[in-house]
């Protein structure tokens, strides 16, 4: 089995557990979805909605979100199912300010060792 799959959230079902039972951490640029997972490893599921912008700025995104998570997953405590939101105010912002934001949202939702 392919080794990524097992730290992506891919599945519809996945992401509505992590939502209906997940607590939800925002601030302007994006939003964080968190829940236990009880496996040891963070899995991440990133979301960006067509109100973001089209295909090439929604994988640019999602590159940029992916990557900030990857360079400080071993930070993190590790267990949990993570699901990043993508507001549209982010289209537009580097990767540093993506990074940030989302590490302020690690802050909040006390998931930085």
């Amino acid at each position: 089995m392919n080794q990524k799959k097992k730290y992506k959230l891919r599945k519809n079902a996945e992401f509505r557990v992590v939502y209906k039972k997940g607590k939800s951490f925002s601030n302007k640029f994006l939003v964080l979805y968190i829940k236990r997972n009880g496996m040891g490893i963070n899995r991440i599921g990133i979301s960006v909605s067509k109100k973001v912008g089209k295909s090439v700025v929604r994988s640019r995104v999602k590159r940029l979100i992916y990557e900030s998570y990857r360079l400080n997953n071993s930070n993190l405590k590790q267990g949990y199912d993570l699901i990043v939101i993508a507001r549209t105010t982010c289209k537009e912002q580097s990767f540093s300010v993506i990074e940030k934001s989302l590490i302020n949202l690690y802050k909040k939702a006390g998931l930085i060792n």
